[in-house]
């Protein structure tokens, strides 16, 4: 899968800094996981890369001041379809505009 062996932080959402902190790995084929800004999570693949399906996502239950950042960033990755690796740089899309930037861990 492309970019299955970084670790990914989200830097941008739609064109916009994402200041809270979420992270995207592949920890095995057909498999997402990382952390979003309150809680970890982990979700099936049921596509091969570029496509990106990711879903149902499981994340546990705790909360923080950064829950509505947390929504965001779900609902976004729900939405994604397509998934492009450049370099250091992830970018998951969708044909509506949806925009989600990852950079690499170093």
């Amino acid at each position: 899968y492309g970019g299955a062996d970084k670790e990914w932080h989200l830097a941008e959402l739609n064109e916009q800094p994402f200041d809270a902190s979420a992270t995207l790995t592949f920890p095995e084929t057909n498999r997402i996981a990382g952390n979003a800004p309150c809680n970890s999570y982990t979700a099936s693949m049921s596509v091969p890369y570029p496509w990106f399906e990711a879903g149902p996502i499981a994340a546990t239950k705790r909360a923080c001041p950064d829950l509505q950042a947390e929504t965001a960033f779900f609902k976004a990755l729900d939405a994604a379809t397509l998934s492009e690796v450049q370099g250091n740089f992830l970018i998951l899309s969708n044909t509506d505009g949806l925009s989600m930037v990852f950079t690499a861990a170093d």
